[in-house]
């Protein structure tokens, strides 16, 4: 079963794509999302989906983030996907730094096309990791039955998928990705947890 039929699969499955949606890939430049992009793009005739794709530039990591808005910006232009890019200066507050960026990144895309499913590249890494989470924090049920692959017009086509594939599938397919340096960073729980 090739990556894009795998994804297909898991769409059916769940109801996540319909004939004719008009579908936002949120982007940051990462593997996982330019995977979802690509393969968003691979179905789009067969689904008659109407692609746009939207990155919100954070400016948390000056020249850093501004790299990858214009990657973001040539991966899209290439295949001819309208992109919307927002910009804003997200300052911590209340549950920390990574929380308000979460936050301006929703407001962001659900403030684009109401009527528009907005596609993330979570995948089966981040599921483990937010249910790892929820629990060291402890939580009730809820928390700990992880992301749902639908919450409203929300979608996650990559749930099931691990990095590892997303990033061998990047790579059979010769499409270049950036890495976010704050990955590596332990200051974050998350990236305590995965390491």
């Amino acid at each position: 079963m090739t990556f894009q039929t795998q994804i297909l699969s898991f769409c059916r499955e769940h109801r996540l794509l319909e004939q004719g949606d008009r579908v936002i890939c949120a982007i940051s430049g990462g593997a996982d999302s330019v995977a979802l992009l690509w393969c968003l793009y691979l179905l789009r005739e067969q689904l008659d989906l109407k692609l746009s794709a939207a990155h919100l530039n954070h400016g948390l990591r000056g020249e850093e983030s501004d790299r990858d808005e214009d990657f973001v910006r040539q991966l899209c232009a290439g295949y001819q996907i309208p992109l919307t890019v927002g910009r804003t200066q997200v300052q911590a507050q209340g549950r920390g730094l990574e929380d308000a960026a979460r936050r301006a990144r929703y407001t962001f895309l659900e403030s684009l096309d109401p009527a528009a499913k907005i596609a993330t590249a979570h995948t089966a890494d981040d599921n483990a990791e937010t249910v790892l989470l929820h629990l060291g924090r402890g939580s009730g049920l809820r928390g700990l039955a992880g992301m749902p692959p639908k919450r409203g017009n929300l979608i996650r086509p990559l749930l099931t998928t691990s990095r590892e594939e997303i990033e061998n599938y990047l790579r059979y397919r010769g499409l270049p990705w950036r890495e976010d340096a704050t990955n590596r960073d332990d200051a974050y729980a998350r990236n305590r947890l995965r390491h």
